[in-house]
């Protein structure tokens, strides 16, 4: 008896270390915009060269120059406020402060203007979207698995009934 309450008190905590990790690596794919480019499980900033503004995907701001001063606003300043995020190119930089480093930055990519980069609203790979994936086990068959698929008298044309 007291081996069991070992044994089920050792697989729930190895089962709530594993929530916690699934959790933490799901938390960040969460948080990017749908207008970030596909191809990232882990972004700290976005550089959108051709405004010259930093997107902080953790805290979900824009960080941008304006009178010689950074700003960190929920929105785009107003000079920009028809910018297409959708269609805008966007370079992830995974450096603390990447902001400090702007002139840096400018200069690396300052030829990343236009052509579209397909986005996460565009994407349909799973892992990019809040919602569960449902895997439908198929039940019934030959009882072989995929192994024998197809060696059977009908060839795949159905059952009669």
């Amino acid at each position: 008896m007291n081996l069991k309450n070992v044994l089920l008190a050792f697989i729930l905590l190895f089962g709530i270390k594993c929530a916690e990790a699934q959790v933490s690596v799901n938390v960040n794919i969460g948080t990017q915009p749908l207008w970030g480019p596909v191809g990232y499980q882990h972004v700290d900033y976005y550089y959108l060269p051709e405004i010259e503004t930093y997107y902080y995907v953790p805290k979900r701001q824009f960080i941008y120059i304006n009178g010689g001063n950074w700003v960190f606003s929920s929105s785009l300043p107003y000079r920009h406020r028809h910018y297409n995020l959708y269609g805008g190119h966007k370079v992830v930089i995974n450096q603390p402060y990447a902001y400090k480093h702007h002139k840096h930055y400018k200069v690396k990519y300052a030829q990343f203007h236009g052509p579209y980069q397909p986005v996460l609203r565009d994407h349909r790979h799973a892992s990019y979207h809040r919602q569960p994936v449902y895997v439908k086990q198929h039940k019934g068959g030959n009882g072989h698995g995929n192994k024998h698929h197809g060696h059977h008298k009908h060839k795949g044309k159905g059952h009669k009934h």
